[in-house]
């Protein structure tokens, strides 16, 4: 040991390669060894020590460019940096985590785009006997509401809420889901039109899930957009929203229609 080691035995014994000591080396993290009479570089103690600080600082996330003035400083400073380099870490650990938390998120796709609130309305909404497409439909929906009329989106959830805690409500949304699959022309949706409309004049509680969501500016167009996603043009579905809103205008309800009569 007298004598110094080689390049290679000094990275190994730091752990590191001999690329990464070279590298230090141009950085002066570590002085370069002088050569001895073979023509090698021997490393010396010292050498050694300064080589397994430096890796060590590296390691533990101090910037290269940081590390040689840390080794170069006295007790004090060495130490006061210490603490400002471990609250850098601390808050790149905080920023990972958030990072990690919106990757979890994204591994649900509703989590991705909606608020756990309204993730949990479309994780009820099976255990009340809605189909797959219809969650899907109701996901996309709000998602929409969400974007168009953010400032009603909580009232509208909260609506939804209470909504699905009331039988004859979750009765009614089931038979028009199931209308959706009828033929535009299908003689029984005039009459489920009616009943909707009927049970929705009768408790004004479940009409805050149809007004609510009306916008403070660009209401017609923003409430159009709204309900009429999900319904294609020409479906059962459409007609019997038309329906339903006929009949509830008809009773006085402000509903928005971009289209004037």
């Amino acid at each position: 040991m007298m004598n110094g080691v080689t390049i290679s035995q000094a990275a190994a014994f730091a752990g590191v390669t001999v690329k990464t000591v070279r590298h230090y080396h141009k950085l002066g993290l570590v002085t370069e060894p002088e050569r001895d009479s073979s023509g090698y570089r021997r490393y010396r103690p010292a050498d050694l020590l300064r080589l397994v600080q430096a890796r060590t600082l590296a390691a533990a996330g101090v910037p290269l460019a940081e590390i040689g003035g840390m080794l170069d400083a006295d007790d004090e400073a060495f130490a006061e940096t210490l603490v400002d380099v471990e609250q850098r870490i601390d808050t790149q650990l905080r920023e990972l985590r958030a990072r990690r938390a919106i990757l979890r998120r994204l591994a649900d796709g509703n989590r991705a785009l909606l608020p756990d609130r309204a993730v949990a309305i479309l994780e009820r909404m099976p255990e009340l006997g809605f189909d797959a497409a219809e969650v899907d439909a109701s996901r996309d929906g709000l998602v929409l509401a969400l974007a168009l009329v953010p400032e009603a989106f909580e009232t509208h959830l909260a609506s939804i809420e209470d909504a699905l805690d009331d039988g004859r409500f979750v009765a009614l949304s089931r038979r028009a889901s199931e209308a959706a699959s009828w033929a535009p022309d299908d003689p029984r949706i005039p009459s489920l039109a009616a009943e909707v409309a009927a049970f929705y004049l009768s408790n004004p509680e479940r009409l805050k899930i149809i007004t609510g969501l009306q916008a403070r500016t660009d209401t017609a167009a923003r409430y159009d957009m709204v309900r009429e996603f999900g319904s294609e043009s020409g479906s059962a579905g459409e007609r019997l929203a038309a329906l339903v809103e006929g009949e509830l205008r008809a009773a006085g309800v402000r509903i928005p229609r971009s289209d004037p009569l």
